[in-house]
Protein backbone atom coordinates (compact mmCIF):
# COMPACT_ATOMS: atom_id res chain seq x y z
CA UNK A 1 0.00 0.00 0.00
CA UNK A 2 1.49 3.22 -0.99
CA UNK A 3 1.83 6.27 1.83
CA UNK A 4 -1.21 8.30 -0.68
CA UNK A 5 -3.34 5.08 -0.06
CA UNK A 6 -2.81 4.34 3.71
CA UNK A 7 -3.31 8.53 4.67
CA UNK A 8 -7.11 8.56 2.86
CA UNK A 9 -7.42 5.05 4.31
CA UNK A 10 -11.18 4.51 5.50
CA UNK A 11 -10.66 4.19 9.29
CA UNK A 12 -11.87 0.99 11.55
CA UNK A 13 -15.73 1.23 12.36
CA UNK A 14 -15.83 2.76 16.07
CA UNK A 15 -12.77 4.52 15.15
CA UNK A 16 -12.09 8.44 14.84
CA UNK A 17 -9.36 9.52 12.14
CA UNK A 18 -7.83 12.22 14.51
CA UNK A 19 -6.33 11.69 17.33
CA UNK A 20 -7.88 11.76 20.83
CA UNK A 21 -6.81 15.00 21.56
CA UNK A 22 -6.90 16.44 18.25
CA UNK A 23 -10.98 15.31 17.90
CA UNK A 24 -11.65 16.81 21.58
CA UNK A 25 -9.66 20.42 20.32
CA UNK A 26 -12.00 20.11 17.20
CA UNK A 27 -15.04 18.78 18.71
CA UNK A 28 -14.93 21.90 21.14
CA UNK A 29 -14.60 24.47 18.48
CA UNK A 30 -17.45 22.67 16.43
CA UNK A 31 -14.46 22.24 13.22
CA UNK A 32 -15.65 18.57 12.91
CA UNK A 33 -19.10 19.68 11.70
CA UNK A 34 -21.17 17.78 13.62
CA UNK A 35 -24.45 19.25 14.39
CA UNK A 36 -25.06 21.59 17.40
CA UNK A 37 -27.28 20.46 20.04
CA UNK A 38 -30.10 23.15 19.63
CA UNK A 39 -30.63 24.68 23.06
CA UNK A 40 -34.45 24.69 24.63
CA UNK A 41 -35.62 27.20 26.64
CA UNK A 42 -38.09 27.45 29.35
CA UNK A 43 -39.86 30.11 30.94
CA UNK A 44 -38.01 30.79 34.58
CA UNK A 45 -34.66 30.98 32.42
CA UNK A 46 -36.09 33.47 29.96
CA UNK A 47 -37.44 35.54 33.03
CA UNK A 48 -34.17 34.98 34.68
CA UNK A 49 -32.56 36.44 32.10
CA UNK A 50 -34.99 39.73 31.83
CA UNK A 51 -34.87 40.44 35.38
CA UNK A 52 -31.03 40.69 35.19
CA UNK A 53 -29.99 41.88 31.61
CA UNK A 54 -33.46 43.63 30.29
CA UNK A 55 -31.85 47.63 29.91
CA UNK A 56 -35.11 49.22 30.74
CA UNK A 57 -35.22 47.35 34.20
CA UNK A 58 -31.94 47.82 34.71
CA UNK A 59 -32.39 51.70 34.16
CA UNK A 60 -35.21 51.85 36.43
CA UNK A 61 -33.60 50.26 39.19
CA UNK A 62 -30.74 53.33 38.98
CA UNK A 63 -34.23 55.08 40.14
CA UNK A 64 -33.38 54.08 44.34
CA UNK A 65 -29.68 55.04 44.02
CA UNK A 66 -30.81 58.37 42.52
CA UNK A 67 -33.49 58.47 45.66
CA UNK A 68 -30.74 57.90 47.95
CA UNK A 69 -28.49 60.52 47.07
CA UNK A 70 -31.63 63.43 47.03
CA UNK A 71 -32.11 61.81 50.42
CA UNK A 72 -28.68 62.48 51.34
CA UNK A 73 -28.59 65.96 50.73
CA UNK A 74 -31.67 66.21 52.04
CA UNK A 75 -30.92 65.68 55.35
CA UNK A 76 -27.43 68.36 54.92
CA UNK A 77 -27.24 71.66 57.00
CA UNK A 78 -26.48 74.82 55.02
CA UNK A 79 -23.26 75.80 54.49
CA UNK A 80 -21.89 78.95 56.28
CA UNK A 81 -20.29 81.87 54.48
CA UNK A 82 -17.08 83.15 55.75
CA UNK A 83 -16.69 87.45 54.64
CA UNK A 84 -14.02 89.87 55.04
CA UNK A 85 -14.62 93.60 54.23
CA UNK A 86 -12.33 96.50 54.46
CA UNK A 87 -13.44 100.00 55.48
CA UNK A 88 -10.68 102.70 53.76
CA UNK A 89 -8.22 101.61 51.48
CA UNK A 90 -5.74 103.71 52.95
CA UNK A 91 -3.26 100.84 55.31
CA UNK A 92 -3.13 102.88 58.72
CA UNK A 93 -6.53 104.28 58.47
CA UNK A 94 -8.59 101.13 57.44
CA UNK A 95 -10.83 98.98 59.50
CA UNK A 96 -10.98 95.46 58.39
CA UNK A 97 -13.80 93.19 59.23
CA UNK A 98 -13.61 88.83 59.08
CA UNK A 99 -16.94 87.25 59.68
CA UNK A 100 -18.76 84.00 59.59
CA UNK A 101 -22.23 83.85 59.47
CA UNK A 102 -24.40 80.54 59.60
CA UNK A 103 -28.11 80.20 58.72
CA UNK A 104 -30.59 78.32 61.13
CA UNK A 105 -33.31 76.50 59.30
CA UNK A 106 -36.41 77.28 61.85
CA UNK A 107 -39.94 75.49 61.64
CA UNK A 108 -39.00 72.11 61.16
CA UNK A 109 -37.89 72.50 56.95
CA UNK A 110 -35.04 69.74 57.42
CA UNK A 111 -37.11 67.64 58.27
CA UNK A 112 -39.71 67.93 56.60
CA UNK A 113 -37.33 68.38 53.73
CA UNK A 114 -36.18 65.01 54.69
CA UNK A 115 -39.65 63.22 54.52
CA UNK A 116 -40.35 64.42 51.20
CA UNK A 117 -36.82 62.68 50.00
CA UNK A 118 -37.68 59.12 52.19
CA UNK A 119 -40.93 59.24 50.37
CA UNK A 120 -39.08 59.70 47.10
CA UNK A 121 -36.76 56.75 47.86
CA UNK A 122 -39.78 54.92 48.74
CA UNK A 123 -41.91 56.04 45.45
CA UNK A 124 -38.42 54.84 43.59
CA UNK A 125 -38.40 51.05 45.19
CA UNK A 126 -42.15 51.00 43.96
CA UNK A 127 -41.59 51.64 40.70
CA UNK A 128 -39.04 49.34 40.34
CA UNK A 129 -41.67 46.51 41.43
CA UNK A 130 -43.82 47.93 39.35
CA UNK A 131 -41.71 47.44 36.36
CA UNK A 132 -40.67 44.26 37.36
CA UNK A 133 -44.06 42.87 37.59
CA UNK A 134 -44.61 44.36 33.89
CA UNK A 135 -41.78 42.76 32.61
CA UNK A 136 -43.13 39.62 33.67
CA UNK A 137 -45.77 40.11 31.90
CA UNK A 138 -44.13 40.97 28.38
CA UNK A 139 -42.29 37.99 28.86
CA UNK A 140 -45.03 35.59 29.87
CA UNK A 141 -46.49 36.91 26.97
CA UNK A 142 -44.08 37.03 24.33
CA UNK A 143 -43.38 33.45 25.48
CA UNK A 144 -46.32 32.21 25.25
CA UNK A 145 -46.26 34.00 21.79
CA UNK A 146 -42.72 31.94 20.86
CA UNK A 147 -44.87 29.00 21.33
CA UNK A 148 -47.92 29.61 19.72
CA UNK A 149 -45.50 30.59 16.51
CA UNK A 150 -44.04 27.30 17.36
CA UNK A 151 -47.29 25.15 17.36
CA UNK A 152 -48.25 27.49 14.06
CA UNK A 153 -45.63 26.11 12.33
CA UNK A 154 -45.70 22.22 13.16
CA UNK A 155 -49.71 22.78 12.05
CA UNK A 156 -48.78 24.28 8.98
CA UNK A 157 -45.98 21.46 8.08
CA UNK A 158 -48.77 18.91 9.20
CA UNK A 159 -50.99 21.20 6.44
CA UNK A 160 -48.02 20.57 3.66
CA UNK A 161 -48.23 17.11 4.28
CA UNK A 162 -52.10 16.50 3.91
CA UNK A 163 -51.97 19.13 0.81
CA UNK A 164 -49.19 16.68 -0.29
CA UNK A 165 -51.21 13.69 0.11
CA UNK A 166 -54.27 15.26 -1.49
CA UNK A 167 -51.98 16.18 -4.80
CA UNK A 168 -50.60 12.65 -5.24
CA UNK A 169 -54.10 11.45 -4.92
CA UNK A 170 -55.74 13.88 -7.21
CA UNK A 171 -52.47 12.93 -9.49
CA UNK A 172 -52.96 9.23 -9.26
CA UNK A 173 -56.85 9.53 -10.10
CA UNK A 174 -56.19 12.03 -13.10
CA UNK A 175 -53.61 9.52 -14.49
CA UNK A 176 -56.36 6.53 -14.16
CA UNK A 177 -58.87 8.66 -15.73
CA UNK A 178 -61.06 8.45 -13.17
CA UNK A 179 -61.44 12.45 -12.13
CA UNK A 180 -60.64 15.64 -14.48
CA UNK A 181 -57.40 17.44 -14.51
CA UNK A 182 -59.08 20.07 -12.64
CA UNK A 183 -59.33 18.35 -9.43
CA UNK A 184 -54.87 17.67 -9.84
CA UNK A 185 -55.00 21.76 -10.36
CA UNK A 186 -57.55 23.13 -6.92
CA UNK A 187 -54.91 20.38 -5.43
CA UNK A 188 -51.56 22.05 -6.51
CA UNK A 189 -53.53 25.51 -5.69
CA UNK A 190 -54.18 24.22 -2.32
CA UNK A 191 -51.04 22.72 -1.58
CA UNK A 192 -49.17 26.41 -2.68
CA UNK A 193 -51.61 27.94 -0.65
CA UNK A 194 -51.00 25.70 2.86
CA UNK A 195 -46.78 26.03 1.27
CA UNK A 196 -47.32 29.73 1.62
CA UNK A 197 -49.00 29.61 5.39
CA UNK A 198 -46.28 27.66 6.21
CA UNK A 199 -43.44 30.12 5.14
CA UNK A 200 -45.90 32.76 6.95
CA UNK A 201 -45.65 30.65 10.19
CA UNK A 202 -41.50 30.40 9.89
CA UNK A 203 -41.33 33.97 9.37
CA UNK A 204 -43.60 34.45 12.71
CA UNK A 205 -41.42 32.56 14.44
CA UNK A 206 -37.99 34.18 13.87
CA UNK A 207 -39.71 36.94 14.93
CA UNK A 208 -41.26 35.70 18.01
CA UNK A 209 -37.77 34.59 19.00
CA UNK A 210 -36.29 37.62 18.53
CA UNK A 211 -39.15 39.53 20.36
CA UNK A 212 -38.54 37.38 23.35
CA UNK A 213 -34.74 37.74 22.90
CA UNK A 214 -35.34 41.66 23.42
CA UNK A 215 -36.50 41.40 26.60
CA UNK A 216 -34.35 38.70 27.69
CA UNK A 217 -30.95 41.87 26.76
CA UNK A 218 -30.14 39.36 23.72
CA UNK A 219 -29.78 41.66 20.22
CA UNK A 220 -30.40 38.11 18.75
CA UNK A 221 -32.03 34.94 19.87
CA UNK A 222 -29.30 32.36 21.88
CA UNK A 223 -32.28 29.69 21.48
CA UNK A 224 -33.50 27.08 18.75
CA UNK A 225 -36.69 26.51 21.04
CA UNK A 226 -39.30 27.40 23.51
CA UNK A 227 -40.64 24.72 25.86
CA UNK A 228 -43.04 24.55 28.75
CA UNK A 229 -45.94 23.33 30.38
CA UNK A 230 -49.25 23.13 27.25
CA UNK A 231 -51.32 23.42 30.08
CA UNK A 232 -54.56 25.35 29.80
CA UNK A 233 -54.37 27.25 33.87
CA UNK A 234 -58.06 28.28 35.15
CA UNK A 235 -58.37 32.01 36.28
CA UNK A 236 -58.04 32.84 40.15
CA UNK A 237 -61.56 33.60 41.83
CA UNK A 238 -62.45 37.60 41.14
CA UNK A 239 -63.48 38.00 44.76
CA UNK A 240 -60.49 36.03 45.75
CA UNK A 241 -58.01 38.20 43.72
CA UNK A 242 -60.07 41.74 44.14
CA UNK A 243 -59.41 41.24 47.74
CA UNK A 244 -55.73 41.27 47.65
CA UNK A 245 -56.23 44.38 45.37
CA UNK A 246 -54.65 46.46 48.02
CA UNK A 247 -51.28 44.64 47.68
CA UNK A 248 -50.79 45.65 43.99
CA UNK A 249 -47.76 47.61 43.57
CA UNK A 250 -49.83 50.03 40.99
CA UNK A 251 -51.97 51.09 43.76
CA UNK A 252 -49.50 51.21 46.68
CA UNK A 253 -47.13 53.30 44.12
CA UNK A 254 -50.52 55.44 44.05
CA UNK A 255 -50.65 55.41 47.71
CA UNK A 256 -46.75 56.67 48.09
CA UNK A 257 -47.27 59.16 45.76
CA UNK A 258 -50.64 60.52 47.72
CA UNK A 259 -48.27 60.38 51.23
CA UNK A 260 -45.02 62.41 49.28
CA UNK A 261 -47.50 65.60 48.38
CA UNK A 262 -48.94 65.75 51.78
CA UNK A 263 -45.24 65.41 53.09
CA UNK A 264 -44.64 68.40 50.20
CA UNK A 265 -47.28 70.23 51.97
CA UNK A 266 -45.85 70.34 55.33
CA UNK A 267 -42.47 71.44 53.83
CA UNK A 268 -44.25 74.16 52.37
CA UNK A 269 -45.48 75.33 55.69
CA UNK A 270 -42.50 74.91 57.35
CA UNK A 271 -40.85 77.07 54.40
CA UNK A 272 -43.03 80.50 55.49
CA UNK A 273 -40.98 80.46 58.77
CA UNK A 274 -37.91 82.59 57.59
CA UNK A 275 -34.39 81.24 58.63
CA UNK A 276 -31.89 83.04 60.87
CA UNK A 277 -28.76 84.29 60.51
CA UNK A 278 -26.58 84.03 63.38
CA UNK A 279 -22.84 86.25 62.55
CA UNK A 280 -19.75 85.97 64.38
CA UNK A 281 -16.75 88.25 63.64
CA UNK A 282 -13.50 90.40 64.30
CA UNK A 283 -13.09 94.23 63.55
CA UNK A 284 -9.60 95.55 63.85
CA UNK A 285 -8.97 99.16 63.64
CA UNK A 286 -5.90 100.25 62.61
CA UNK A 287 -5.54 103.95 63.36
CA UNK A 288 -6.67 102.98 66.94
CA UNK A 289 -5.27 100.04 67.06
CA UNK A 290 -8.24 98.21 68.71
CA UNK A 291 -10.10 95.39 68.12
CA UNK A 292 -13.49 94.92 68.25
CA UNK A 293 -15.82 91.94 68.54
CA UNK A 294 -19.12 91.23 66.33
CA UNK A 295 -22.32 89.41 67.20
CA UNK A 296 -25.03 89.88 64.43
CA UNK A 297 -28.35 88.20 64.25
CA UNK A 298 -30.30 88.65 60.36
CA UNK A 299 -34.09 87.70 59.96
CA UNK A 300 -36.28 88.57 56.93
CA UNK A 301 -39.52 90.05 57.85
CA UNK A 302 -42.11 87.79 55.86
CA UNK A 303 -44.43 90.89 55.10
CA UNK A 304 -44.85 89.76 51.15
CA UNK A 305 -43.34 86.79 50.49
CA UNK A 306 -45.23 84.13 53.00
CA UNK A 307 -44.73 81.17 50.64
CA UNK A 308 -48.46 80.96 50.33
CA UNK A 309 -48.17 80.66 46.44
CA UNK A 310 -46.35 77.28 46.48
CA UNK A 311 -48.33 75.99 49.91
CA UNK A 312 -51.55 76.41 47.77
CA UNK A 313 -49.89 74.34 44.64
CA UNK A 314 -48.63 71.40 47.16
CA UNK A 315 -52.05 71.39 48.33
CA UNK A 316 -53.77 71.01 45.01
CA UNK A 317 -51.15 68.67 43.92
CA UNK A 318 -52.13 66.46 47.34
CA UNK A 319 -55.14 66.52 46.08
CA UNK A 320 -55.00 65.33 42.62
CA UNK A 321 -52.83 62.44 43.85
CA UNK A 322 -55.71 61.39 45.94
CA UNK A 323 -57.77 61.94 43.01
CA UNK A 324 -55.23 59.55 41.00
CA UNK A 325 -54.94 56.73 44.02
CA UNK A 326 -59.22 56.59 43.26
CA UNK A 327 -58.65 56.47 39.80
CA UNK A 328 -56.17 53.87 40.18
CA UNK A 329 -57.99 51.80 42.38
CA UNK A 330 -61.33 51.92 39.75
CA UNK A 331 -59.01 51.31 37.08
CA UNK A 332 -57.31 48.09 38.24
CA UNK A 333 -60.78 46.57 39.23
CA UNK A 334 -62.05 47.24 36.19
CA UNK A 335 -58.91 45.79 34.26
CA UNK A 336 -59.24 42.70 36.86
CA UNK A 337 -62.54 41.93 35.97
CA UNK A 338 -62.22 42.56 32.36
CA UNK A 339 -58.90 40.30 32.42
CA UNK A 340 -60.94 37.84 34.47
CA UNK A 341 -63.45 37.51 32.03
CA UNK A 342 -61.13 37.50 28.51
CA UNK A 343 -59.20 34.25 30.75
CA UNK A 344 -62.33 32.58 31.21
CA UNK A 345 -63.56 32.83 28.35
CA UNK A 346 -60.59 31.93 26.31
CA UNK A 347 -59.65 29.14 28.35
CA UNK A 348 -63.18 27.44 27.30
CA UNK A 349 -62.52 28.35 23.52
CA UNK A 350 -59.42 26.79 23.45
CA UNK A 351 -60.10 23.31 25.42
CA UNK A 352 -63.12 23.13 23.38
CA UNK A 353 -61.20 23.74 20.01
CA UNK A 354 -58.23 21.30 21.52
CA UNK A 355 -60.97 18.14 22.82
CA UNK A 356 -63.60 18.58 20.48
CA UNK A 357 -63.42 20.71 17.36
CA UNK A 358 -59.92 19.92 16.12
CA UNK A 359 -60.19 16.22 16.75
CA UNK A 360 -63.52 16.21 14.44
CA UNK A 361 -61.84 18.53 11.98
CA UNK A 362 -58.82 16.07 11.34
CA UNK A 363 -60.98 12.85 11.62
CA UNK A 364 -62.99 14.62 8.82
CA UNK A 365 -60.21 15.67 6.53
CA UNK A 366 -58.99 11.76 6.97
CA UNK A 367 -62.21 10.38 6.52
CA UNK A 368 -62.60 12.56 3.28
CA UNK A 369 -58.69 11.72 1.81
CA UNK A 370 -59.16 7.94 2.17
CA UNK A 371 -62.37 8.38 0.34
CA UNK A 372 -61.46 10.45 -2.68
CA UNK A 373 -58.44 8.29 -3.02
CA UNK A 374 -61.11 5.62 -3.02
CA UNK A 375 -63.10 7.79 -5.57
CA UNK A 376 -66.34 7.99 -2.98
CA UNK A 377 -65.30 11.70 -2.78
CA UNK A 378 -64.66 14.48 -5.39
CA UNK A 379 -61.90 16.89 -4.17
CA UNK A 380 -64.10 19.50 -3.17
CA UNK A 381 -65.39 17.71 -0.36
CA UNK A 382 -61.12 17.27 0.89
CA UNK A 383 -60.69 20.91 -0.06
CA UNK A 384 -63.87 22.23 2.08
CA UNK A 385 -62.35 19.62 5.00
CA UNK A 386 -58.77 21.13 5.28
CA UNK A 387 -60.24 24.53 4.99
CA UNK A 388 -62.71 23.74 7.87
CA UNK A 389 -59.75 22.20 10.09
CA UNK A 390 -57.17 24.98 9.22
CA UNK A 391 -60.31 27.51 10.48
CA UNK A 392 -60.51 25.22 13.54
CA UNK A 393 -56.85 25.66 13.98
CA UNK A 394 -56.16 29.32 13.75
CA UNK A 395 -59.53 29.85 15.88
CA UNK A 396 -57.47 27.22 18.33
CA UNK A 397 -54.30 29.50 18.01
CA UNK A 398 -55.73 33.16 18.50
CA UNK A 399 -58.06 31.44 21.76
CA UNK A 400 -54.36 30.93 23.06
CA UNK A 401 -52.98 33.84 22.48
CA UNK A 402 -56.43 35.84 24.33
CA UNK A 403 -55.37 33.51 27.02
CA UNK A 404 -51.81 34.07 27.05
CA UNK A 405 -52.79 38.58 26.93
CA UNK A 406 -55.32 37.99 29.92
CA UNK A 407 -52.98 35.91 32.17
CA UNK A 408 -50.50 38.89 30.89
CA UNK A 409 -52.27 41.89 32.07
CA UNK A 410 -53.78 40.17 35.52
CA UNK A 411 -49.95 39.85 36.15
CA UNK A 412 -49.04 42.92 35.24
CA UNK A 413 -51.16 44.04 38.05
CA UNK A 414 -50.83 41.39 41.04
CA UNK A 415 -47.36 40.13 39.89
CA UNK A 416 -46.67 36.37 39.81
CA UNK A 417 -49.81 34.40 40.07
CA UNK A 418 -48.45 30.93 40.94
CA UNK A 419 -49.65 29.64 44.33
CA UNK A 420 -48.85 30.77 48.26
Amino acid sequence: MSYRRALFRRPAAGLCPWPAPLSLFLLLFGLLGGPAEARTLGFDEALRSALGANPELAAVARGPGIAEGERRQAALLPNPSLSWETEDTRRDRSTTTLSLTQPLELGGKRGARLAVAERGEAIAEMELEVRRNALRAEVLEAFQAAQQAQERLRLGEESVSLGQRALRAAEARVRAGKSAPLEATRAQVQLAEVELDLQRARIGRDQAYRVLAGLMGQAEPGFAEVTGNADLPAPPRAAQLLRRLDEAAELRLALLQVDQREAAVQLARAERVPNLDVSLGSQYDHEARERVNLVGLSLPLPLFDRNQGRLLAEARRADQARDLRNATELRLRRETQQALDLWGTARYEARTLRDTLLPAARQALDSATRGFEMGKFGFLEVLDAQRTLLAARDQYLQALARLAEARGRTERIFGDLAPR
